[in-house]
Formats: structure tokens, sequence, C-alpha cells
């Protein structure tokens, strides 16, 4: 990296590391160790109250529950065994609700901590719906689809000035066959968050500005969209930074990028003067219900709540399965970037619809398939 002053050195060093936050021991792929005591920056704090409508209290508050709500998700996974049917936080009882398809369950579920409801169907059931949903052809009216534990359905979202377009029909019907589906409305259809080059922001590959996730040994894990293996990387200020070691879009939004020529890799997410840069300790997945944030490029540092996981969008290039959709916005630029739910990391940037000026949701690829398709040990402090 060309040395210009102490700064600029510091800069780029914390670019590398993406822009994610998170917290506990060291993550190796597939592993997130159990959380501890929560963050409560004065930065982050902020953040969720400008984004959620929280004061300092209820924001220290909502990140001890939702800690424990991972904690208790973990527990209730090994408890329910096959009759394991999903689970979500809620943001204003602060619990987190488990489903089972055994009512006999529901007592040794409450142990762990968890709120009970006994529905029909099980999350493998519901999985495999998905699956046979994912097989079909989707027409461009059709934004996305995922498993919805809260109602035990997969839930198709169809973009609503098209929803009595014939393809859309026809594409319902079908999906209808494949297991219980219900289907909502969006306003608009999803797009990646990629964008033309622009001077002094993360990195580049050809004429395609993104941001960076996080950092793990060896480089940084990013969107897919955004380079095709074998392509360069530069940084901020023009110099090399390694090159896309591996990449997969569509199907999936994954890239890993090697890093050298001077460059390194620090556990660090930026916070762009929102929030205190954030050091990344693990990557235990946050349960939906809960809050979380993304860091990117273009609009820097915003937050929202998980909204769906396991979700299939179809962007305009091809279906991306296994995604988690959320209620955060981003622009341009963005794709690749860090999201973070208090101090564990989630996944980076795919894409989304509207904008951080009207709102919007963004749908990221969760950071630990990443890891463990590439055989990645992640970067924490």
């Amino acid at each position: 990296m060309r040395r210009r002053t102490g700064v600029r050195i510091a800069f780029s060093c914390l670019l590398l590391v993406g822009t994610w936050a998170s917290a506990s021991l060291t993550s190796t792929a597939g592993a997130a160790p159990a959380p501890t005591a929560p963050p409560a920056s004065a930065g982050m704090l902020t953040a969720l109250q400008e984004d959620l409508g929280l004061t300092a209290s209820q924001a220290r508050e909502r990140l001890a529950a939702e800690k424990t709500a991972m904690r208790v998700d973990r527990a209730a996974r090994r408890t329910a065994g096959s009759t394991y049917a999903g689970s979500w936080y809620d943001a204003g009882t602060g619990k987190l609700t488990v489903a089972t398809t055994r009512a006999d369950k529901a007592d040794a579920l409450r142990e762990t901590g968890a709120a009970v409801r006994v529905v029909r169907h099980s999350a493998k059931e519901l999985d495999a719906a998905k699956e046979r949903i994912d097989a079909l052809d989707a027409p461009k009216g059709v934004s996305s689809w995922h498993v919805a534990p809260r109602g035990n359905t997969v839930v198709v979202n169809v973009v609503a000035a098209q929803r009595r377009d014939n393809d859309v029909q026809r594409f319902l019907d079908r999906a209808r066959q494949a297991g219980p589906v219900q289907v909502e409305t969006v306003g608009k259809a999803p797009r990646t968050f990629a964008a033309g080059t622009v001077g002094g922001d993360p990195y580049y590959t050809g004429n395609v500005r993104c941001s960076i996730g996080f950092s793990v040994h060896g480089g940084f894990v990013t969107a897919g969209h955004c380079g095709q293996a074998g392509a360069g990387v530069r940084g901020w200020d023009g110099s090399n930074i390694g090159s896309f070691q591996g990449s997969s879009f569509p199907g999936n939004d994954y890239a890993y990028v090697s890093v050298g020529n001077g460059w390194w890799t620090v556990p660090v997410v930026l916070g762009w003067g929102t929030v205190p840069d954030q050091l990344v300790r693990g990557s235990a997945e946050a349960p939906v219900g809960a809050s979380v944030c993304r860091s990117g490029s273009t609009t820097h540092w915003h937050c929202g709540t998980v909204l769906a996981k396991n979700e299939t969008v179809n962007y305009s290039q091809g279906a991306v399965h296994q995604m988690t959709k959320t209620s955060v916005c981003a622009e341009p630029g963005d794709s690749g970037g860090s999201f973070i739910s208090g101090d564990q990391a989630q996944g980076v940037t795919s894409g989304g619809w509207g904008n951080c000026r009207g709102g919007g949701e963004t749908w990221h690829q969760p950071v630990n398939e990443i890891l463990g398709r590439y055989g990645l040990t992640l970067h924490t402090a």
C-alpha cells in the first residue's frame, strides 16, 4: 500500500476489514461461539436509537435480550430436534418464540427460555417446499420467496403492479402445489447494489465499486456480483490489493478476495463516524426480529431488523438462494458490505429495493455459508 500519511494508512487498513462489527471468540467456517455481554458503545446505541426509534436504555436492553435469544435458539433447536419449525424474536416482549410440531415438546422447550407455538409443518417440511419452488423458473414479477416460521408457510412476494400478470399467476399456481404458500405484494423488484467507479471508496474491480465485507485470514469476503474469479481488485488509492479467488452469482452472491501487495487485514468494521469502528469477534446468527446494522461505502451506517431467512431473491440476472431479508436501507456501491447484529457478523450485502432517503429492504448472504464454501476463517479480535 502507498504510504502517504499516518491517518491515510490507518484508514486504508480499516477499509480492508470491510464494513463489519460482531463479537465472540475466534470463529471458523460454520462455527459460531456463544455471545457474551452485549456491546453498548455510545455510537452503536445512537445508531439503534435513530434507525429503530429507541431510547438509549431501550437500545441497551434490546442488545442484551437479542444476545439471550441467540443462545436460547441454539438450545431450543437441540431440544426440538426433528419437530423444530423455526423461531422468531419479538422486540416488544424481548422473547424468542420457537415453533414445534409436537405439543409434548412444549414444556422442554420452555425450559430453554423460549415461548412455544405448536404448528403443523416442521422446518424440514417448509424448507423442502421452498426447494421445490426454487426449482421453478420465476418471472420478473416474482420478487422473492422465503420460509416464514411465524406463519408456518412459504411466503412468495410479488411486485404489486404485476400481480395479475399471466406468467406470475402460472408461477403461483405451481408454487401452491409445492406446499403451504402465502402470497404477499411488494412495491418494487429487487436489484443489486454495485456502482460505477467513484474515487475515495473501498474497492474497485473494472469500472465497478463495491464494499468490503469481513476480513478473513488471507483476504476478505464480499458479494459475488461485484467480480468474477481472477479479476483484479484495487483499493481506495488505486493500488493493487489482490484478486477474486472465488465468486458465485447468481445462485449465490458471495466471493473471496485475496489480500497482498502491502495491504493487510484487521478484524474491524467501519463506523463511518456514526459509530466507533467496531471489532469483529464472531458470527452467531441473529433470529428473525432481531436488530441488525449495515456498513457500506455509499450510505455508510444504517440499522433495521431481520425480516426473514432462507429467502430466494429473483434478480434480473437470476435467482439467489438462502438470503436473509432486512429492513435496512442500501444504495448502489454498498454491495458486499457488512451486516452485523449486536457484535456478531451476519452477512455481506447483496441487493434490495428502495434507498436511504425513502427507505426500503436489503438482503444479505449469510457469512457462515461463505466461510464454509471457501474453507475460510473469520478474522476476529
